[in-house]
């Protein structure tokens, strides 16, 4: 493509008042110059340029669509798509296409407002000064957005999983209390990581608290919708509800304990003036090189805090196991596998665990707008570290104090 080496004159520099402007027209016009030359290189010649070939095919330039405002995140830009005669179907441009309004990280940027409390007659408002007067935004298209969102929310519940290799999966309750409910609904959320180390939201869905039934209704349906492997380990807090479900539905899953929520039902057991301690000694604990030092550690906090304190000491008791099965997984994955965050961490960032889902009249609602905020976060989630292990892990093979012991399952020794 041919690039504008003219310099600007005088009169045609900027100045500081009409900065933004400016910069709109450049890009304007380079976007327009980018599909003009998108013909030229499918037709291979020119704007005038005769055909090189008698025979070639007889399709020739035929004007312009209509005009067409584009919202992009540095304002709002006027396009004019060119038409073709002759093709024999419908040309399809890379650079801009049919029927969109506005580019993907604005798009990406609508839901999150409107979880963050923008309503439906606000986003005119608060994007027209933004985007510019010519911004295609209005009540009316922000409600056909998320009627679209609510098509994709019932199309991805019903997505095929058969070729899902989950090797760990993360879950945790979410409780939201919508305007027009009397209780507060909770959403199950269930991540899991990929053989190949994504992370990806496998489900989500609004259920009674935290229930055993409620729980086992996501299984199953993950199961009927082709993940007939279960994962390895599946990490959680302590809802009793989560774990009743696990056992029926994923009987071989290993089960794998929330660090963080263990450290802070242990903490509510003990008075403030000692819970800097204790933090300390739970934290060594859970950060232990190997399982045998973590079970050492483990009467160091009985001595201190369970002869005055002992629901302290039995609270940590509690789940050993369970706390310490992530020993049994390569030692590059403990950061990972101790604790919930994976699921704590985006919704930490959105809020989603204070006031910000109230503006909400349902459930139904705010479960697809919270689905669609994590969607997009979705493609920004960093892999799992030293993802080739995951392969190891998913076909079998043993680790010990995160060290691996056997080959995976199937494998013969050299």
């Amino acid at each position: 493509m041919r690039q504008d080496t003219r310099t600007l004159t005088h009169e045609e520099v900027p100045t500081w008042n009409d900065l933004e402007s400016f910069v709109r027209e450049q890009v304007q016009t380079f976007i327009q110059r980018v599909l003009e030359q998108e013909i030229s290189e499918l037709l291979g010649r020119d704007r005038s340029e005769r055909r090189a070939v008698v025979d070639a095919p007889a399709v020739y330039r035929n004007g312009h669509g209509e005009s067409r405002r584009l919202s992009m995140q540095g304002g709002t830009i006027t396009l004019r798509r060119p038409r073709l005669r002759g093709l024999g179907g419908r040309f399809e441009s890379k650079v801009l296409p049919l029927f969109a309004r506005r580019t993907k990280e604005i798009g990406q940027l609508l839901p999150e407002l409107y979880l963050h409390g923008l309503s439906t007659g606000d986003f005119e408002l608060a994007l027209r000064g933004l985007l510019g007067e010519g911004a295609p935004l209005s009540a009316s298209s922000i409600a056909r957005l998320r009627e679209a969102w609510e098509a994709e929310h019932a199309q991805w519940r019903r997505r095929d999983l058969r070729d899902r290799e989950v090797v760990y999966a993360w879950a945790d309750g979410v409780y939201v209390k919508a305007g027009l409910e009397k209780d507060k609904a909770c959403l199950l959320v269930l991540i899991g990581a990929m053989r190949d180390g994504r992370k990806e939201l496998l489900a989500l869905a609004a259920g009674h608290r935290e229930s055993k039934e409620s729980w086992a209704t996501v299984l199953r349906d993950l199961r009927q919708r082709g993940l007939t492997v279960p994962p390895r380990l599946l990490i959680g807090d302590g809802a009793l509800g989560l774990w009743a479900a696990a056992a029926e539905i994923w009987p071989e899953t290993r089960h794998g304990r929330c660090w963080n929520h263990k450290i802070v039902n242990t903490l509510d057991k003990l008075p403030k003036r000692l819970q800097q301690q204790a933090t300390l000694v739970l934290r060594e604990m859970a950060y232990a090189k190997t399982r045998a030092e973590a079970a050492r550690l483990r009467p160091k906090f009985a001595d201190r805090f369970g002869g005055e304190f002992p629901e302290a000491a039995s609270c940590l008791e509690r789940d050993w196991d369970e706390l310490t099965a992530f020993y049994d997984f390569p030692e590059e994955h403990w950061k990972h596998l101790r604790t919930t965050n994976i699921v704590e961490s985006p919704f930490a960032s959105l809020r989603l665990r204070t006031d910000a889902a109230k503006r909400f009249k349902k459930v139904d609602n705010a479960t697809v707008l919270i689905w669609k905020v994590l969607r997009v976060a979705e493609s920004r989630w960093r892999k799992l570290d030293a993802p080739e292990l995951l392969k190891d892990v998913y076909e079998g093979r043993s680790f010990e104090d995160g060290k691996p012991t056997t080959l995976a399952i199937g494998k013969k020794a050299a």
